[in-house]
């Protein structure tokens, strides 16, 4: 009989994408349905998630560096947007962190 489970090994998890989701799927989620909470509760669940992978492959002081880029972006994007606009701003930030989140961790085997 197989196990089952619900979620991935956390070192298995490719972490971009989840930081993706998570700054852009959240923002989508805010602007379309104007549940601000619902938004943030899309941004913390992609944002645990992939911090479990994050702890699994680079240890405290990657998770704690990227958890403070993931989070970070996302508090820049809104001054950035009053700059360039809200999507050029969400998708630099989401760029910035899903490269920081690959180069750190994912890239790893």
């Amino acid at each position: 009989m197989s196990e089952s489970r619900v979620f991935k090994p956390a070192d298995t998890v490719q972490t971009a994408p989840v930081v993706v989701l998570g700054l852009v799927g959240g923002f989508l989620t805010g602007r379309e349905t104007g549940n601000r909470p619902l938004a943030g509760v899309l941004l913390a669940a992609a944002g645990v998630y992939a911090g479990r992978t994050w702890a699994a492959k680079g240890g405290a002081a990657t998770t704690v560096a990227l958890s403070a880029v993931y989070l970070g972006g996302f508090g820049a994007s809104h001054p950035l947007a009053k700059k360039i606009g809200a999507w050029p701003a969400v998708l630099s930030v989401t760029a910035a962190s899903a490269l920081a989140s690959w180069a750190l961790v994912d890239r790893k085997q």
